[in-house]
């Protein structure tokens, strides 16, 4: 009886554990909310020190203040009004998400793929790419 007790307490340790963990890998939701409000420099907060940015037909690697100033000037050009995550995955080291924004002058396909440094998660890549299918 003691033994089946422990086993259940085990259990319910392992779960809840393992909730967390997956908790704690999840995307940070101020990086959705800087894409819904089209907000750069709070989007620039999750940036690694340098980001790959793949906008509209353009790509390169730039440093984080200069990515700031580039989304600024795309989200000036195509003001937000709403951000969806449609998808998202990954492991607790490498987290992925793809999602649709809506702008007055069209909708886009938003990719943004984030890395562990040290012990956060921050944006390595983006890309924006016209949705096609609207």
């Amino acid at each position: 009886m003691v033994r089946r007790r422990y086993i259940h307490v085990a259990l319910v340790l392992v779960l809840t554990l393992g909730a967390y963990a997956q908790e704690q890998t999840k995307i940070p939701s101020g990086i959705s909310l800087a894409f819904r409000s089209g907000n750069a420099a709070e989007l620039s907060k999750y940036f690694n020190s340098t980001v790959q940015i793949l906008l509209l037909g353009k790509e390169d690697f730039y440093k984080k203040n200069v990515a700031e100033t580039i989304l600024k000037d795309f989200f000036t050009e195509y003001h937000t009004r709403d951000f969806v995550v449609k998808h998202d995955g990954g492991t607790s080291d490498a987290r992925y998400a793809i999602g649709n924004l809506k702008t007055d002058n069209g909708e886009f396909r938003v990719y943004f793929l984030l890395k562990k440094v040290d012990s956060e998660l921050l944006i390595h890549q983006i890309r924006i790419e016209p949705d096609e299918g609207k």
